[in-house]
């Protein structure tokens, strides 16, 4: 399988180094007024969300439960449950904000369009993906925030849960819902257009990168941060993939899953989102000064997930392993 570059992981590297050089526009009170434009960016993806998600693709896939209860698990409940252990561990080793955003990772939805598009690759249940993958977006508005606030919580610092389950209604949920509403008007030329919506979408996660990581840079977040932190925590995003999918596949097998059902589990339960991850984490922490390194967690799974499930995907659809 030949690998080409990336733009949008470019991208990302771009906007943190831009964030870096050029911090005030972004950062908290700049020109870009990024307590008003991020959320307004946010409201943008999850209206393009609701265009561009059928309801009616999720029908054939309802009914597999089994299915549907392992990869939820392994999203709301393994990963969690991991990121408890590992957050513990790490505490001594890496600063709060990257602890945290290890913890924030595990407590994230599972991904939409590369979950489905690699099962559809790999020959798997594409059915199941698309329900999965859809469930696990809608229960991250409540059950994502839910746990960050405990781990919060746990760690003596203080989050109100009300304002940031209301902000995410407000900026998140209705918009998804109104891009529901006017999809029998405007799905069609979403689906039509759906390369250019699809860069369209990548552009304001980029703006909202640059503008996380502006704060972070501006009040010295970064400075002093040890690269051995950076490295620690790259690992930990490698291991935990590791584990996951091979107590995903160990379930898979145990309940006797079909290979189509299995290949679904395995990458619905062992992703997750970047695209829903970083406006979420713009509502969740708000004006925090160490957003950037709450999501770089987040930004290297990312990454790894995409160039390990590819190749997964490419081997499994010619029916190799597995």
């Amino acid at each position: 399988m030949k690998l080409r570059p990336d733009w949008f992981l470019v991208g990302m590297v771009g906007a943190m180094v831009l964030a870096w050089a050029f911090p005030s526009p972004g950062a908290t009170g700049g020109w870009l007024y990024p307590e008003l434009t991020t959320k307004l960016g946010v409201a943008v993806l999850f209206f393009l969300h609701g265009l561009m998600l059928s309801f009616t693709a999720l029908r054939a896939g309802a009914l597999n439960w089994r299915l549907h209860t392992v990869v939820q698990g392994c999203t709301y409940l393994l990963f969690p449950l991991l990121g408890v252990g590992l957050t513990a561990v790490l505490a001594a080793h890496v600063a709060a904000e990257l602890n945290m955003g290890v913890f924030f990772l595990c407590a994230l939805p599972s991904t939409v369009s590369s979950s489905i598009a690699m099962t559809a690759v790999a020959r798997g249940n594409v059915a199941g993906a698309v329900f999965n993958a859809t469930l696990s977006s809608l229960l991250g508005v409540v059950l994502t925030p839910v746990w960050v606030a405990w781990a919060m919580k746990t760690t003596g610092q203080t989050q109100p849960l009300g304002p940031v389950v209301l902000d995410l209604v407000r900026w998140l949920v209705m918009p998804l819902v109104i891009g529901q509403l006017v999809r029998p008007w405007l799905g069609a030329w979403a689906l039509g257009h759906k390369a250019k919506v699809n860069v369209f979408d990548r552009l304001i996660i980029l703006m909202l990168v640059y503008t996380s990581f502006c704060d972070s840079f501006k009040q010295g977040i970064w400075s002093g941060r040890d690269a051995g932190q950076l490295v620690l925590i790259a690992a930990v995003c490698g291991g935990l993939f590791t584990i996951v999918m091979i107590v995903t596949s160990s379930i898979a097998k145990a309940l006797r899953f079909s290979r189509e059902d299995r290949i679904a589990a395995m990458f619905c339960g062992s992703k997750k989102t970047l695209a829903s991850g970083v406006p979420m984490a713009k509502l969740i922490f708000a004006s925090h000064p160490g957003l950037g390194p709450i999501l770089l967690p987040i930004m290297i799974y990312h990454q790894l997930q995409l160039l390990v499930c590819g190749i997964l995907a490419q081997r499994w659809g010619r029916h190799e392993g597995l």
